[in-house]
């Protein structure tokens, strides 16, 4: 596992802020969407990010505006991370014609082409293979270009993850798999769904290099992320990159979370991210107390402004609601 990422690794006092700027944004955004979903306002299922800040924050910084993103379906952070705005997202949780993808995706399926963020995905597992295809379009067009496709650790138990992990590395392909291994695939422990529970360690089996690294720390997942896309970037070859993170909420709004005690909860809830990540930024200086209420501040109104954008955008006409829907005859 990578060591501890320094709070001074990447660049100046601006780029750290950057980082806890992005990780608090997150957290808003979904502690706004989980109240909007009780008040009946988003429907459908909703799953949160909150815990896993890191992960995307950390991960996007190594990745260029030209790489492709493949994300699962908690993909509210990635999305964000990967500068999509809030209020298509919001809108698209709305269910309105604004949203990033008009409406009829929902939470699970955010989609964004221009900025090279190919989903959001409900199935477990859907979007390996997507990713490995991305990749290869890539590669027979002779482009620069790396795939990251997120993933929780259930679907390491998938075909689709032993197929695409072999695809890739048999062909040659430039993709970054990234786990977000937050220890449960929605009420399953790792340990009762996997018998080797060293995720990095099934690249082997695939001849693909691999590491892990601790994803409640934002700039040691940024290391690890810079260094695996590197990797990535030059040799062409895929990479694993295991980030064991924890989700401080359910596996969704409609989870009652009962397979895990409340207990273990609150003791992840001590590496918060974005908490000892500040804490880090205060011992060094770095961070006070005028900063954090203007990032407060500052995303407190981005997130009502997406709110408002939401609620005034439009539904979609009853007259193309079969647009783009196909029947077999």
């Amino acid at each position: 596992m990578s060591e501890t990422g320094s709070v001074s690794a990447f660049g100046d006092r601006d780029h750290l802020l950057l980082l806890l700027r992005e990780m608090i944004r997150i957290r808003r955004f979904e502690e706004k969407a989980a109240e909007l979903y009780s008040l009946g306002k988003i429907r459908g299922f909703l799953h949160l990010y909150i815990g896993e800040e890191a992960v995307a924050v950390g991960a996007m910084q190594a990745l260029t505006s030209e790489d492709a993103i493949v994300a699962t379906y908690r993909d509210h952070g990635q999305a964000l991370a990967r500068g999509i705005p809030p209020g298509s997202l919001m809108a698209e949780m709305f269910g309105k014609a604004n949203g990033c993808s008009r409406g009829r995706g929902g939470s699970m399926h955010f989609f964004d082409a221009p900025r090279r963020f190919y989903g959001g995905y409900a199935i477990v597992g859907g979007g390996l293979p997507i990713a490995v295809g991305l990749a290869l379009a890539d590669k027979l067009q002779n482009r620069q270009r790396v795939t990251a496709c997120f993933f929780g650790d259930g679907a390491v138990a998938e075909g689709e993850f032993h197929e695409s992990m072999n695809l890739a590395a048999l062909w040659g392909l430039p993709v970054l798999f990234l786990c977000e291994n937050n220890l449960y695939a929605m009420g399953t422990a790792l340990n009762r769904h996997q018998s080797q529970i060293d995720i990095s360690f099934k690249a082997r089996a695939y001849a693909i290099p691999s590491d892990s690294v601790d994803g409640m720390d934002v700039t040691a997942v940024e290391e690890a992320a810079r260094l695996a896309v590197q990797t990535v970037r030059e040799s062409g070859f895929p990479y694993l990159l295991e980030v064991r993170a924890y989700r401080f909420r359910a596996h969704s709004m409609a989870d009652p979370d009962l397979y895990r005690t409340k207990q273990e909860i609150e003791t992840w809830k001590t590496r918060d991210p974005i908490t000892t990540f500040s804490g880090r930024l205060r011992g060094r200086g770095l961070l006070n107390e005028s900063d954090l209420a203007a990032i407060e501040s500052a995303v407190g109104a981005e997130i009502a402004e997406a709110v408002s954008f939401a609620e005034a955008g439009p539904w979609e006409p009853v007259s193309e609601l079969t647009k783009d829907v196909y029947t077999a005859r």
